[in-house]
């Protein structure tokens, strides 16, 4: 077997390409289009830079100040999908709108992608991401110890390797800078890419299967985590989710999980919108 039951690199890729019966156009046109009303909608500061290659950027979504009460705004900082090697922060500037009107500030993170850059570059970025948000709160107008964290697919794998992250050791800050985590169709055992259609993309090595699989690190954040994933998706990230799930219970983190039902890989993006489940998950984070 090369992973799991799976015998063939066929299998592995059925299971993990959420493309398949989908126009890939179609949807990434909709969400620039959208994302583009979202950017004239809020007060923004684009591609506010984060470090120093000109990848590392993000946009910053500044809080609706009406629904501010204190001078600081909670901070929010999201990380888009596309399995490590597709799609930048511009796509998804659709998924803030309630947030912002919650009087959160979002922070829409742009990552390098694989071939261009080795996998421990793109977990090192999001690091230097969150860091950053944490200690130029001031000039951001946010609150350092209201910060939260959300991420899709591979986004929700960042967020899971920010979770096993020693910010003390590395960074110099506090191991409970982020306050909640919610991961949406996240990837958290690396060990299937390496066998699929991704990996002439991914390029992953046996060290970086090791390092950087969630499911095999300790969780040093001692935040609330929310795991979700959609009933339409592939039964894959179902189970990804639950070993995660098990993961952090082992070691005594505050994990819930969910199944979504009617939604697909893509469509589960939709709960971002209209106050729904993940805006109320986030709230709760900060106490909203």
């Amino acid at each position: 077997m090369l992973y799991q039951h799976f015998a063939t690199q066929e299998e592995i890729d059925r299971a993990y390409d959420p493309m398949i019966g989908r126009d890939p156009a179609v949807l990434v046109k909709d969400w620039r289009e959208r994302s583009e009303t979202s950017r004239t909608r809020h007060r923004v500061s684009l591609d506010v830079p984060y470090g120093h290659s000109l990848t590392e950027r993000m946009d910053i979504f500044h809080a609706d100040a009406s629904h501010v009460d204190k001078p600081q705004a909670p901070v929010h900082v999201f990380f888009h999908g596309g399995y490590w090697r597709s799609l930048s922060h511009r796509e998804f500037s659709f998924i803030v709108d309630d947030l912002v009107k919650a009087g959160i500030t979002v922070a829409v993170v742009n990552y390098a992608l694989c071939p261009q850059v080795r996998f421990s570059e793109i977990v090192r970025q999001a690091q230097a991401a969150v860091a950053y948000v944490y200690t130029h709160a001031a000039e951001l107008g946010v609150d350092p110890e209201q910060l939260s964290i959300s991420g899709h697919s591979a986004g929700g794998h960042l967020c899971a390797m920010l979770m096993s992250t020693d910010w003390e050791g590395t960074f110099g800050l506090s191991n409970q800078l982020i306050r909640g985590a919610l991961c949406v169709s996240g990837l958290y055992d690396l060990r299937p890419f390496p066998w699929s259609w991704l990996q002439p993309k991914l390029q992953l090595t046996g060290r970086d299967v090791q390092e950087f699989s969630p499911l095999w690190l300790p969780c040093r954040v001692g935040a609330a985590v929310k795991l979700v994933a959609g009933g339409l998706e592939s039964k894959e990230f179902e189970c990804q989710m639950s070993a995660y799930s098990e993961h952090l219970s082992e070691q005594g983190q505050t994990v819930t999980q969910q199944l979504i039902p009617d939604v697909d890989h893509f469509s589960i993006l939709e709960h971002y919108l209209n106050d729904d489940c993940f805006v109320e998950w986030i709230k709760s984070f900060h106490g909203l």
